[in-house]
């Protein structure tokens, strides 16, 4: 499941890269993303894909491309979110900040390494740790406004699988769609996995050797299979809600996530252990925050203005 609140805070500012206000001396290249006119550049994108695969041999290019596309995705969720919270707030007191840094050094000092090492690990400055730590503690702010009891007893009713640990394991077949890609191409992509859904219903070809032929995805080798995971928190939300609605065999209409359209085939199913909400409130304070993070991405998605260029 999830950490509490300060400990995901703390291991977050490791990964989530500072989008705003990065910058060098001179001329800057030509960015790979414009998202409501900031700039995300390929540099910034090829250090978050050495975090992810710090592999000796390098990827094919077909692979460290799709490598790219997800990390872009997620660098510009970045960026959304930033520029959400610039216009709405809440906002936190130096005090706070000085507080959780406090934390921070802290847990470092437990480790027995310097704030300084930390710095080099997660290729931050302590100004770029600052700044995320105002972005985490704004989401958990944000999220206490609105985390009522009623709510959050509402939410772990309708999210009942996750917290009782249920898991599926699936297969998928992806046509990955970059932002800014037309409606014209989303639609042909659609339209193409929508035929090939009809092949594997028919019995034409089955989904392995579909998921092989055509999934733009690492995992179309092992037949598009991605193994087991929970109904959240570990893969896109769309993806695993259409996935935990199938019968086991059944193949899911053409779905779309974050990163294109998809074909699902649910291949497994572990039932949980039964819980009371009491039992497990702090997880489900968490992935409500999760839920209302993704909420205001999807939301800023929709009214952005977004233009990828990668190469």
């Amino acid at each position: 499941m999830r950490t509490r609140p300060t400990t995901w805070m703390i291991g977050s500012l490791a990964t989530l890269t500072l989008l705003a206000g990065v910058g060098t001396a001179g001329a800057q290249p030509k960015p790979v993303a414009l998202v409501n006119g900031d700039s995300i550049f390929l540099d910034e994108v090829d250090a978050e894909v050495k975090k992810i695969a710090p592999s000796i041999a390098p990827l094919p290019p077909s692979q460290q491309k799709q490598l790219r596309l997800q990390v872009l995705s997620g660098l510009i969720d970045d960026m959304l979110l930033r520029q959400f919270f610039k216009k709405n707030g809440p906002q936190i007191e130096q005090a706070e900040i000085d507080k959780q840094f406090a934390t921070l050094e802290a847990s470092m000092k437990a480790q027995g390494k310097t704030l300084n090492e930390f710095y080099r690990e997660s290729q931050q400055s302590e100004a770029q740790v600052r700044a995320n730590m105002v972005i985490m503690l704004q989401m958990v702010r944000f999220t206490k406004e609105r985390a009522t009891d009623a709510e959050l007893q509402k939410f772990f009713e309708l999210n009942r699988e996750h917290f009782e640990k249920v898991t599926v394991r699936a297969s998928h077949i992806v046509f990955r769609l970059a932002a800014g890609t037309s409606a014209s191409e989303r639609l042909q992509s659609k339209d193409k996995l929508a035929q090939i859904r009809a092949e594997i219903v028919g019995g034409k070809i089955e989904f392995a050797e579909a998921a092989k032929k055509f999934s733009q995805c690492p995992s179309a080798p092992k037949g598009g299979d991605v193994g087991f995971f929970a109904r959240k928190g570990v893969l896109d939300d769309n993806f695993a809600k259409a996935a935990f609605s199938l019968k086991i065999g059944d193949v899911s209409e053409v779905t779309e996530s974050e990163f294109g359209y998809h074909l699902i085939k649910a291949t497994e199913r572990n039932a949980g252990k039964p819980v009371k909400y009491e039992e497990v409130i702090e997880d489900v304070r968490e992935a409500f925050m999760e839920d209302l993070r993704m909420g205001i991405i999807a939301t800023q998605r929709k009214g952005a203005s977004i233009s990828v260029s990668l190469p």
